[in-house]
């Protein structure tokens, strides 16, 4: 196996490599973090995460793993290590995940590739009906640039645009020493075509493909449920995110669960609802303008009272197998982010962002641990991990048939 030293090389908030041990420790400190198992009666259920191997969607993995004792089926599109380049931190957070899934006696198939093709649909639909059953959940966390339409083959692409007119904010960026740097960006208003590319590939065309898929074979177990990720966010981010291209995109995704939710209440007894979560570094978060400064200065207003996306999902997980009543708004959302719109500490952030400059953003966000967050993203400035040490790059996917 190949094995050697790998330092952090990056492109703005974008790692060239990823650290395998690095993200192995990581998968295990979420799954330590997770409380006591709940009670759940009878067989172990069933259950799909499409989109599981970061953000959210890890933590929906991990969660439903040590909180929930699901059994079923991960999927997610991640690359393999090369002889020049590490795998994506992805591929080694799924080994991990996997490993852990094994040692703690949980049958878990971690399938790699497009979820938005038919070809994957029909993959997990045969592995469903082959080792499991029928399906009991679904979580439905995808977060992709691009979408091939299986009927048409179109393919869209999605775009960060405010809708309307141009919109101009603060955002935070690091210079090559790690310095950091308050600056306003403008970005240009989104054509018609920009909101519905962004809406195909980010609304919720492929989460109701996924779910007629499976009903037509009679793979929806009585009183599913489905559950799809979703951030609303704070005033401060309006523009470029609820109401922009994205939020144009994430109502589509609101109204689906609608209609989804109609249909699976006649057809099973089931339900549909989508889950607003709270901020948190991702991947896909720190590609928004706005939302590294956004979510660095909350850090600095709340400290170890942010909720991690670990927790969230706990409780998720808890309300969609009923160990806990399904808390939803007036619009029929589940709320996991009633920590982060408080207005209290919404004022607070709201208070620091009006004055955030270059020279005072160091005391207003917590800019330390951001940092460590975006690179621990990529498994760095991960504590008891040795960087100097050689690490083997050549993990192997998941077995599937193990």
């Amino acid at each position: 196996m190949s094995e050697r030293v790998i330092t952090p090389r990056s492109r703005g908030f974008l790692f060239l490599d990823s650290h395998p041990a690095g993200c192995a420790r990581l998968v295990q400190e979420m799954w330590q973090a997770v409380p006591a198992p709940s009670e759940v009666p009878g067989d172990a259920p069933v259950a799909l995460i499409v989109g599981s191997s970061a953000g959210y969607g890890l933590a929906a993995t991990i969660a439903g793993l040590a909180r929930v004792g699901i059994r079923g089926i991960s999927v997610c599109f991640e690359k393999g290590p090369t002889e020049r380049r590490t795998a994506t931190a992805g591929w080694y957070r799924t080994a991990a995940t996997a490993e852990l899934a094994r040692q703690h006696g949980h049958e878990m198939v971690f399938l790699n590739g497009d979820a938005f093709s038919d070809a994957m649909k029909d993959q997990v639909a045969e592995v469903l009906r082959e080792r499991f059953g029928r399906l009991d959940h679904l979580i439905y966390s995808v977060a992709a640039p691009r979408r091939t339409d299986p009927d048409t083959g179109a393919t869209y692409a999605s775009a960060l645009k405010p809708i309307g007119e141009a919109y101009r904010t603060k955002t935070l960026a690091f210079d090559s020493d790690g310095t950091p740097e308050v600056k306003e960006v403008e970005t240009a208003p989104a054509t018609d075509d920009d909101i519905e590319q962004t809406v195909a590939v980010m609304g919720g065309a492929d989460w109701e493909r996924w779910i007629d898929h499976l009903a037509e074979r009679e793979l929806l177990a009585d009183g599913f449920s489905t559950a799809a990720l979703s951030y609303i966010g704070s005033p401060l981010t309006d523009g470029i995110y609820r109401q922009g291209t994205i939020g144009a995109a994430k109502c589509h995704l609101e109204a689906t669960a609608r209609t989804l939710n109609e249909r699976l209440e006649k057809l099973v007894g089931g339900r549909a609802v989508t889950s607003v979560n709270g901020a948190a570094v991702t991947q896909s978060s720190t590609a928004i303008p706005g939302i590294a400064l956004y979510v660095g200065l909350l850090r600095g207003v709340l400290g170890d009272a942010m909720v991690p996306p670990i927790a969230q999902l706990t409780s998720l997980w808890d309300q969609l197998t009923d160990a806990r009543p399904l808390d939803v708004d007036d619009d029929d959302r589940v709320r996991l982010d009633s920590w982060e719109l408080n207005s209290a500490v919404q004022a607070a952030v709201t208070e620091r962002w009006d004055t955030a400059t270059t020279e005072s953003i160091t005391r207003l966000a917590d800019l330390d641990w951001f940092h460590a967050e975006v690179q621990r993203l990529y498994g760095f400035a991960v504590p008891g991990i040795d960087y100097s040490a050689p690490t083997t790059t050549q993990v192997p996917w998941p077995d599937a048939v193990s």
